[in-house]
């Protein structure tokens, strides 16, 4: 029997740059590498190079742009990837019973989730385990988790991206809101079916940010609205109603507080929206490290008021 290729002993390969590999792979440049690894990114193409001399193969190809797998490098990243992914988990559980988190934790969430909800909870989280590094990332953009180097990462509504992983924590109502002086001028619709002649400001995160079905007992009725404004954040979403541009949807808990300031007003509220769902989200994978899991069970708990 021949065998193709160098012969490599164990003790010569450095073990070491296989996270290095991977984290390339994932986020296509050495400098984007080097920033989720917290290394510079001299070491992350040393690293690169002393990899491909020993194994004796090119793993990527590197252009201007862009660095990009080669056929070899796509081969090593699916052998691999799972490998280091259960080395990582091992690791965790006995990260957690050892009962003390320690590492890096990246969360993600909304803007406004994060400021009004996820925050004081971050906080309180973080005086528990002293060990612990967070970091919370707000914005409304629906980030790459791997590409990001994101733990977990919390999304409101309704999940697109099948590939994901969730667990979903609580949910939440929508209300239908725009400023009284918007409806002085234009009138308060008493039916859905009204909507679909008012000035409506598109939520564009969603899926479907024109098209929304009401209920009221056994009564449905679903309403293509018309959207000339558009926003892509909570925040803005909000600024652009109070400001009159037309009417939407925003979740309760955003809704209630720009009402009691008497910004907005509810429309509708005897007809009900379908509710979202606060879903916790993460990386593919058979189990979340330790103090992703810990944290979810936190937050869940912190939602439903047991603190």
């Amino acid at each position: 029997m021949t065998i193709e290729g160098p012969v490599i002993c164990p003790k010569e390969l450095d073990l070491n740059g296989l996270p290095i590999f991977l984290a390339l792979v994932e986020m296509g440049s050495f400098t984007a590498a080097a920033e989720r690894l917290g290394c510079t990114k001299s070491r992350v193409s040393l690293q690169i190079r002393q990899l491909e001399e020993r194994l004796g193969v090119t793993l990527f190809q590197r252009t201007t742009r862009r660095v990009q797998p080669t056929q070899a490098g796509e081969t090593l990243y699916r052998e691999c990837q799972p490998l280091l992914a259960g080395l990582q988990e091992a690791l965790a559980t006995a990260e957690g019973d050892a009962h003390q988190l320690r590492g890096e934790l990246r969360l993600a969430a909304p803007e406004d989730y994060a400021a009004r909800v996820l925050g004081p909870a971050v906080v309180a989280f973080a005086q528990r385990h002293s060990e612990l590094h967070i970091e919370l990332r707000s914005g409304d953009r629906v980030s790459d988790l791997l590409q990001e180097g994101t733990d977990l990462a919390f999304r409101l509504g309704w999940l697109k991206d099948s590939t994901l992983r969730s667990r979903q924590l609580g949910e939440f109502q929508q209300h239908v809101v725009a400023a009284p002086h918007y409806l002085a001028r234009h009138g308060t619709p008493a039916h859905p079916e009204a909507l679909a002649e008012h000035a409506w400001v598109a939520f564009t995160p969603l899926a479907s940010p024109l098209t929304w079905t009401f209920r009221c007992g056994h009564e449905s009725y679903r309403v293509q609205m018309n959207a000339r404004l558009a926003a892509n954040s909570t925040a803005t979403l909000s600024a652009l109603l109070a400001a009159g541009g037309g009417l939407s949807v925003l979740p309760e808990s955003h809704a209630e507080g720009e009402i009691r300031a008497g910004r907005l007003v509810r429309v509708l509220p005897e007809w009900s929206l379908p509710s979202g769902g606060v879903h916790a989200v993460y990386p593919p994978g058979r189990h979340p490290p330790a103090r992703v899991r810990a944290f979810m069970d936190f937050f869940r708990a912190w939602l439903m008021g047991e603190r």
